[in-house]
């Protein structure tokens, strides 16, 4: 029996976007050409494989079932065809989709930007939001290339690596009335503070190591970004407690200080993650080699 790869491929889309849009989207085609795809599928296969329904497209028992074995297969043979494929960053015009947090966004992502530009020209980046949710950025489905931040509980697809720790401190305005070179923790909790929102797995982890040390903040006020911090605590007596690679971003500002904790916060991670489709791509696999190089320089 024949097996057309292309409608295995199709399956698969299917099987991770749930949607005929989407999935006609990430594949190059038109809609009425997957719809006629899947209709081929569904004659040889002899099931629906996918019911329409009012949140998408939802797949059938028998697809469930077959969705690892031909995930396995494909992925199998991708793994062996890009294994075979040589690649030249120099010469290279692709376009990498990506979604870090905003942390990495503003501490990773130039000296990444500045690595291309040297080495790799011809390769682009766009930047799409973070978030909350890991499937709002694409990854899962393997729309989107990388994804840069904290992750807790990923889904199997999607393979994990660590890229760097990192700790925190305070920053209060230079000319601070009651704050000199030290911030006590009495200080610390008589303060107003001024709290980033994003990204949402930092921002509990922040929480929970004020908890875990018993230490209380008296949020005033909180932002969207770590850009709109440093202008805030120029004009005010408050306090932030930031990263300490965004601090080093901060030091030259002669508005600001920067000052240890109170208290030891520990660390917190920072970890990239990608589909497992990309696992053995040339071109992806370089590209997250230049990002580790960018993150132990740091």
């Amino acid at each position: 029996m024949r097996y057309d790869l292309n409608l295995l491929r199709v399956f698969i889309a299917l099987m991770e976007e749930r949607s005929v849009t989407r999935a006609a989207d990430r594949l190059g085609i038109t809609q009425p050409a997957l719809s006629n795809a899947l209709n081929r599928l569904r004659e040889s296969l002899q099931d629906p494989l996918f019911i329409r329904e009012r949140y998408g497209m939802q797949p059938t028992q028998k697809a469930e079932a077959l969705a690892p074995v031909i995930m396995g297969a494909i992925g199998q043979l991708d793994e062996i065809v890009l294994e075979q494929q040589a690649f030249d960053p120099t010469h290279a015009n692709l376009l990498f989709t990506i979604a870090p947090n905003s942390y990495v966004e503003y501490v990773l992502i130039p000296a990444v930007v500045a690595k291309l530009r040297v080495l790799a020209p011809g390769i682009k980046l766009r930047i799409i939001p973070y978030g909350n949710d890991l499937a709002e950025t694409g990854v899962i489905s393997g729309s989107t290339a990388l994804v840069m931040g904290r992750f807790v509980d990923p889904p199997d697809n999607l393979i994990v690596q660590h890229l760097m720790d990192d700790r925190l401190a305070c920053v209060v305005r230079a000319d601070h009335p009651t704050i000199g070179n030290e911030i006590s923790k009495a200080q610390y909790e008589q303060l107003k503070h001024v709290n980033v929102l994003p990204p949402g797995r930092m921002r509990a982890g922040l929480f929970q190591a004020l908890d875990r040390q018993g230490l209380k903040r008296d949020v005033a006020v909180s932002v969207t970004h770590f850009l709109s911090v440093p202008e805030v605590i120029a004009v005010t007596d408050y306090c932030t407690t930031l990263p300490i690679q965004i601090c080093r971003r901060l030091a030259n500002d002669t508005r600001l200080k920067i000052l240890p904790t109170p208290v030891d916060l520990g660390t917190f991670p920072v970890d990239i993650a990608w589909h497992v489709r990309y696992r053995h791509d040339p071109a992806h696999r370089w590209l997250r080699s230049l990002i580790e190089d960018v993150a132990r320089a740091l």
